[in-house]
């Protein structure tokens, strides 16, 4: 399987910067995607950024487009989520997750990394 480790969260001023990082590890070979979720309000978690592990082709919510960028290091399992001109509407408790490939959902998820703006 494939465990999931946010850093990188933490307390910021508006207008801020933050850099995520997501190690994966276990099998990571089957991974068709990486994403970033976020959960600020009530249980639902909404997608940030999404991309294609092989591709490297790239989704961002309307929210934050122009904002954050998500990349990875696939050499070092490693996922990131740049956020730029942080807003405190972008203050949750930071996922990233792994859609495995032929699952058709995402599957895997880290336990979370808080980002604060205020």
């Amino acid at each position: 399987d494939v465990q999931l480790v946010e850093s990188g969260g933490g307390l910021v001023q508006p207008g801020g910067s933050l850099r995520l990082s997501c190690v994966s590890s276990g099998h990571t070979d089957n991974s068709y995607c990486m994403g970033w979720f976020r959960q600020a309000q009530g249980p639902e978690r909404e997608g940030v950024a999404a991309i294609h592990v092989t591709y490297g082709s790239k989704y961002y919510d309307r929210t934050v487009k122009g904002r954050f960028t998500i990349s990875q290091d696939n050499a070092k399992n490693t996922l990131y989520l740049q956020t730029n001109s942080l807003k405190s509407e972008d203050t949750a408790l930071y996922y990233c997750a792994a859609w495995r490939r032929g699952t058709g959902s995402w599957t895997n998820w880290g336990q979370g990394t808080q980002v604060t703006v205020s």
